[in-house]
């Protein structure tokens, strides 16, 4: 689905008050390859959950940094079971081990966090875009995360021109409280990415 910003501009208009389950099968009904990615951070099982109800078989794209909590190891494989997902697991080239060896985890302000983000988040990240090459990619992103997304809307284009939909965009963690319960999914707040330190910052991916 290699659409133009216009008609973006245009889906963005007429989809903001729709439900993101609207939104979901809208989008589905028309994807030839789609792809969901997760590092199961907070509510990431509403997305999880939307998604695999219209699509069991959709592929799961994790990239694992190798950093995660232990809490969130244990709320993937709950949420991995539960919901049968068909989960595309992507690790870093290198073991977590040996670059604490090497470079450990870098300040945000050293030159070596460039490299520590290309290493455990961005390569894994294209190598599983390049091997899958979805043309639609679902994503949990919402407004008021960080600068960068709150101007991109519910549909928008990632780096390659993949058609980017974020069905909760509008959400607020309420909202999104709500779903989880009425779903009756579990949510885990102790999760860690080295490569952002700061809740409001973009680690690569998306911006």
């Amino acid at each position: 689905m290699r659409e133009s910003q216009e008609v973006l501009n245009k889906y963005n208009e007429e989809f903001k008050d729709k439900h993101p389950s609207e939104i979901v099968k809208w989008i589905l009904s028309l994807a030839k390859n789609p792809v969901i990615t997760t590092n199961f951070r907070p509510y990431e099982a509403a997305i999880l959950n939307l998604v695999a109800t219209e699509d069991k078989n959709i592929k799961t794209i994790w990239c694992d940094t190798g950093y995660n909590t232990p809490n969130t190891y244990q709320h993937a494989e709950e949420i991995i079971e539960k919901l049968e997902l068909n989960i595309q697991l992507y690790v870093p080239r290198q073991t977590a081990a040996h670059r604490d060896v090497v470079m450990g985890i870098p300040d945000v302000n050293d030159p070596k966090h460039t490299i520590f983000t290309e290493q455990v988040k961005l390569e894994p990240f294209k190598r599983a875009m390049s091997e899958h090459q979805p043309d639609v990619w679902f994503t949990n992103l919402r407004k008021g995360q960080t600068a960068f997304r709150d101007n991109i809307g519910i549909f928008s284009f990632s780096k390659d021109r993949i058609l980017k939909v974020s069905p909760f965009y509008f959400w607020s963690d309420e909202e999104l409280d709500i779903y989880l319960e009425e779903h009756n999914l579990p949510n885990e707040f102790k999760y860690f990415d080295p490569t952002k330190v700061l809740e409001n910052r973009e680690c690569g991916l998306h911006n």
